[in-house]
């Protein structure tokens, strides 16, 4: 039953992706890339990396897939006034892509299977009790503290595309949601739900599923989903404390490696005695940051017209 289940899963998770880059349709290409995340996340499930699984379905599959609608809403409205144009398939593209996976497939069976690390004697020194966490935020704190500049210069990319004139606008475009409707109601209701959530994957992340990068997901879903519904006013690039929790997350991490460096140690070592605090101080740093920031790339730059959703 198990191995049924095993390959109903990789026929699914291939025929998905086959139609999400041969199907016809730029909106049809998106819906299928958000079913495909899903069932890459159910695949890490099965494989027990239940972190990575849950970042899949928040991030790859949720965030990624409204971002990638509301850039194909606004090509619609940019192109309204163009004549539609008939999209077919890019041979270069498709052999590229084919010759990368047999490249891959060859090199999964050819190499010899790699030893996971034994992580148990140094994992007392880690000061959490989740190998993920500890790997991220302690062994190789370097990759998480980049990733998060990454993503604060990927909202400034966005940024750019605004023009001079719509600097000082709200961000986003200005959404009409139905008083009383399914949206207002969803306003309402599942904010306080998300956010009780969003807080429980970042302090369980310490010993156990979850993280700064899964609990700020949802955060950030959490505030779209109040932006949309007129619960929240949009927010604008000149307020303070919006610039103050983009970069709080880095910030933080980049003081805490300093304070290492400046009692004697490595950059980012951490102190067995003072691991567990410093790593939940940064995770919750890095959850604000990864919050706004992920919200606000949805949400795009200041002159977006309107939404009626």
């Amino acid at each position: 039953m198990t191995l049924a289940l095993d390959l109903a899963l990789c026929v699914l998770i291939l025929g998905v992706a086959l139609a999400s880059v041969a199907g016809g349709g730029v909106f049809r290409a998106v819906i299928f890339f958000i079913t495909y995340g899903l069932f890459v996340a159910m695949a890490w499930a099965r494989l027990g990396a239940l972190d990575v699984a849950l970042a899949e379905a928040a991030i790859g599959a949720g965030l990624t897939g409204v971002l990638l609608l509301a850039a194909l809403g606004r090509l619609r409205r940019m192109n309204a006034t163009s004549p539609p144009h008939r999209t077919g398939l890019h041979l270069p593209a498709a052999f590229a892509g084919a010759a990368l996976a047999c490249a891959l497939g060859w090199a999964w069976f050819a190499l010899p299977a790699p030893s996971p690390p034994d992580l148990g004697p140094v994992m007392p020194q880690s000061g959490v009790g989740n190998r993920v966490t500890a790997v991220l935020l302690n062994f190789r704190a370097w990759d998480t503290l980049l990733e998060s500049i990454v993503l604060l210069a990927a909202l400034l990319g966005v940024w750019m595309l605004a023009q001079d004139k719509d600097w000082t606008a709200p961000l986003g475009p200005r959404y009409h949601a139905q008083a009383g409707g399914v949206l207002a109601s969803f306003g309402r209701l599942l904010p306080p739900v998300g956010l009780a959530f969003g807080v429980y994957l970042v302090w369980a992340g310490a010993d156990s599923t979850g993280g700064a990068f899964q609990g700020g997901t949802v955060l950030a879903a959490v505030g779209l989903v109040a932006l949309m519904s007129n619960v929240m006013r949009p927010p604008r690039v000149s307020q303070g404390v919006l610039r103050a929790a983009l970069v709080l997350g880095p910030a933080v991490f980049l003081c805490a490696g300093l304070l290492a460096t400046a009692s004697g140690g490595a950059f980012l070592s951490l102190s067995p005695a003072l691991a567990k605090p410093v790593i939940l101080t940064i995770e919750v740093a890095l959850t604000i940051s990864i919050a706004v920031t992920l919200a606000l790339l949805v949400i795009g730059a200041s002159g977006d017209g309107e939404y009626a959703p």
